[in-house]
């Protein structure tokens, strides 16, 4: 005689365990988060907005061949009118300038530190890594009013007067917060880098120089470019160092965050919306290519 093995029951799920819809969840994730959304865009429709309706624009003399085009340009030309004013031109250099200098130098400080904090484990590492932290989390004003009693004591004094209110006063405000995000940028950027590849290097023969500029660095290239990029943008919108440590001269350490606050001081409210704009728009174009040709998938 021949058995057979019956086939093992199927469990049966009963209704009242079935799971019920997620349309409630997401609609309340897409509530809270889009009131966020909404505010940031209406920041900035609201500028625009009032370039529209402003006076101002009216005023601005266009070319015969370009004034069929007013109503389309309208938003622009009291941008245009600003960009004419020659404080407004130097504010506008050395910005670029001093927001160059301080990516660069806040990248020659972040590869080694991130590099360090990511592969390596060290007495103080814990109290480096919050130290790091402070210029994020102190205020602004706090960080400028610290570097201005520093350069009081030796051996900064020797050379406060060519540093304070002066152009290196500048740079050194902006690159004191910059630095930061930078840091962390390339911490998270070298956390992703294989160690496997450096590891292989060096039983090859390398040293640890030769493995970190052959190897290491060529895998985070893209980390670096979104690091020196969000240091630019940073330097950009740094102010309160700036007005404490640096002052706000204009033709000497004027740039543009402290001209929106000279226009807005003298009651010229559409200048400083004009200057806004004009950051605005730099700030785009400078997380477009931080998102485009930086790495992608840095959390920070």
């Amino acid at each position: 005689m021949s058995s057979t093995t019956p086939p093992p029951a199927t469990p049966v799920i009963a209704d009242e365990h079935r799971v019920g819809s997620d349309a409630p969840f997401f609609t309340m994730l897409g509530v809270i988060g889009g009131v966020y959304v909404l505010l940031l865009l209406g920041l900035l429709l609201a500028d625009v907005c009032y370039m529209v309706s402003s006076d101002s624009a009216d005023a601005v003399e266009l070319s015969p061949a370009l004034e069929p085009w007013r109503p389309v340009l309208r938003p622009v030309l009291p941008i245009l009118e600003v960009l004419r004013q020659p404080p407004i031109q130097y504010s506008i250099k050395l910005t670029l300038v001093s927001c160059l200098f301080t990516a660069l130098l806040s990248l020659i400080v972040a590869v080694p530190i991130g590099y360090l904090l990511s592969h390596f484990r060290f007495p103080g590492r814990n109290l480096l890594d919050a130290l790091l932290d402070i210029p994020i989390v102190l205020p602004p004003l706090v960080v400028g009013l610290s570097l201005l009693i520093l350069f009081q004591f030796a051996p900064f004094s020797s050379i406060s007067e060519w540093v304070v209110f002066e152009i290196p006063a500048v740079i050194l405000a902006q690159f004191m917060v910059a630095a930061a995000f930078a840091v962390r940028t390339m911490r998270a950027t070298f956390d992703q880098v294989d160690t496997r590849l450096e590891d292989i290097a060096l039983t090859l023969g390398c040293t640890r120089a030769q493995a970190f500029g052959m190897v290491v660095l060529p895998q985070a290239r893209q980390g670096m470019l979104t690091a020196g990029t969000l240091a630019w943008a940073r330097a950009m919108g740094e102010f309160g160092p700036l007005l404490i440590f640096a002052g706000a001269t204009r033709n000497k350490t004027e740039v543009l965050s402290t001209t929106v606050y000279f226009e807005f001081s003298i009651a010229n409210l559409e200048g400083a919306v004009a200057v806004s704009l004009i950051m605005v728009f730099a700030a785009i174009i400078v997380l477009i290519i931080a998102r485009v040709w930086g790495s992608k998938n840095i959390t920070i």
